[in-house]
């Protein structure tokens, strides 16, 4: 996937988007990524996880030359030490993230130059389910609001369809919008 123009909008390489989105369509093997995270437990509420390599593109990703190190913790009032965002708010960092990524690139693939974009994100769980207290309660998010603000020249119609095309291609809205199978095993 060579470039030889780059075309930058929202600072995202349009030329090179094309080409990888003609880079699949000619070959749809290169579209399965593997994605890997390794967590370990610090004592009470905290963890670090690393993520590094990953699979993709037909091969294994070898770019990142160190990994990223994530921490979590939980606030006092759950009984952690306040060392790291807790596992939900994490989930709202991703859930930010992908959707202004997805807002960026495909405003970059329509032409459409952003300013400024912002997430305000907000998601409500019930600790009932969490502590088991409720098998009526389920231990997740009940609700997630999001919130955005966005500067572009761009017509209020054509922001409307940028954001429902985002929506309907964001893979953590959809990981967290829809049933996903987890399996878990005892390693060795």
């Amino acid at each position: 996937m060579s470039t030889t123009q780059r075309q930058a909008t929202n600072g995202v390489n349009v030329t090179q988007l094309a080409e990888t989105v003609t880079a699949i369509q000619q070959d749809p093997t290169l579209a399965t990524f593997r994605f890997r995270a390794a967590t370990t437990w610090l004592g009470g509420g905290h963890s670090r996880t690393s993520i590094q390599g990953f699979w993709g593109a037909g091969t294994e990703d070898s770019s990142r030359s160190k990994p990223f190190n994530l921490d979590g913790d939980e606030p006092p009032v759950l009984l952690g030490s306040n060392q790291a965002p807790n596992a939900v708010e994490t989930v709202l960092h991703a859930l930010a993230s992908c959707l202004a990524v997805g807002v960026a690139y495909n405003a970059a693939a329509q032409g459409i130059e952003i300013r400024a974009l912002d997430f305000d994100l907000e998601g409500e769980l019930d600790l009932h389910g969490f502590l088991g207290l409720s098998p009526d309660v389920r231990p997740g998010y009940q609700t997630v609001r999001v919130t955005y603000t966005i500067d572009s020249d761009a017509p209020d119609e054509q922001i409307d369809e940028l954001l429902a095309q985002v929506q309907r291609t964001s893979p953590v809205l959809d990981i967290v919008s829809n049933p996903v199978t987890v399996t878990m095993a005892r390693g060795t």
